[in-house]
């Protein structure tokens, strides 16, 4: 008797088809996303688009080379408007209160008439490279603001 060491193995004289789906490659074709320009991701981010400007902050965080490019011209870009910013570098151990007074500060500045972007760095798993706080979802009140945008990102060991 055969021994099957692979599932796709089969026993001898059964033929194994060539492809489940021989249009497959072509449909991973399609699926493929067109690769934005800077432009449109500055218009996007201008325009106050928080889907583009999700996107825009994983452009940047990319490390393909023709991402890299693109992210460093819509940088460019946008460095001229960046100059009534304020940053703001928030750390500590975990279960000290960070995502609360992040919370509280950035409510306390949506009341002022402004916005918010909080940019989470978190701890990255050791095995997928994935972030595993999650700070977003313990800010719930200030997520849930029109006039607030948080990421989460992972570290990736950096």
């Amino acid at each position: 008797m055969q021994e099957i060491t692979k599932t796709l193995d089969v026993l001898s004289g059964i033929k194994q088809p060539e492809s489940i789906n021989k249009n497959i490659s072509d449909i991973f074709r399609k699926a493929k996303k067109k690769r934005e320009t800077a432009d449109y991701y500055f218009k996007g981010i201008k325009e106050g688009n928080i889907v583009i400007l999700s996107q825009a902050v994983t452009l940047t965080e990319s490390t393909l080379n023709a991402d890299k490019q693109i992210a460093g011209e819509l940088i460019n870009l946008c460095l001229p408007f960046s100059g009534k910013s304020v940053r703001i570098g928030i750390t500590g151990v975990p279960g000290v209160g960070k995502s609360t007074f992040i919370e509280t500060f950035g409510l306390e500045l949506i009341e002022q008439g402004r916005k918010v972007a909080v940019l989470a760095i978190d701890p990255s798993s050791s095995k997928t490279g994935g972030s595993i706080l999650g700070d977003k979802t313990r800010m719930e009140k200030l997520g849930a603001s029109e006039k607030a945008f948080i990421r989460p990102s992972p570290s990736s060991g950096v």
